[in-house]
């Protein structure tokens, strides 16, 4: 079975870090880009981060970018998200997606406005909450 399970989410304060993982089992994970997103209450879910798994490619949201990073452990079949300096307003409850990595010779476009069951795989989500 496949599956893909976002974890190590959690309340923080302000300032501080949490490192977040994406699980990923039941397909050819070497082969696949993932992504991270966020969906705040009340808000349009948001792009965070990409990793191609064939190449080791990244990209990076604006908003994020400089306070988060994005690895990939290949031997584990797991994507980590660095989420550093929090703020209240990455509170969010965070996911992560799987798409081929062939489909992005420009990862920002894992990000394109698309429909959840669009990507080939969507995980459950995991509940960060920073409070000042």
């Amino acid at each position: 079975d496949v599956q893909l399970q976002a974890s190590g989410g959690g309340s923080v304060q302000a300032g501080g870090s949490l490192r977040l993982s994406c699980a990923a089992s039941g397909f050819s994970f070497d082969d696949y880009a993932i992504g991270w997103f966020r969906q705040a209450p009340g808000k349009e879910r948001e792009g965070i981060s990409v990793i191609s798994n064939s190449d080791g490619r990244t990209y990076y949201a604006d908003s994020v970018r400089g306070r988060v990073t994005i690895s990939t452990d290949n031997h584990k079949n797991m994507v980590y998200l660095q989420i550093d300096s929090l703020k209240p307003e990455d509170t969010a409850v965070y996911s992560c997606a799987a798409d081929p990595s062939t489909f992005y010779p420009d990862l920002r476009y894992f990000f394109a406005p698309r429909r959840r069951f669009d990507y080939r795989y969507w995980g459950q989500g995991t509940l960060v909450t920073v409070s000042s």
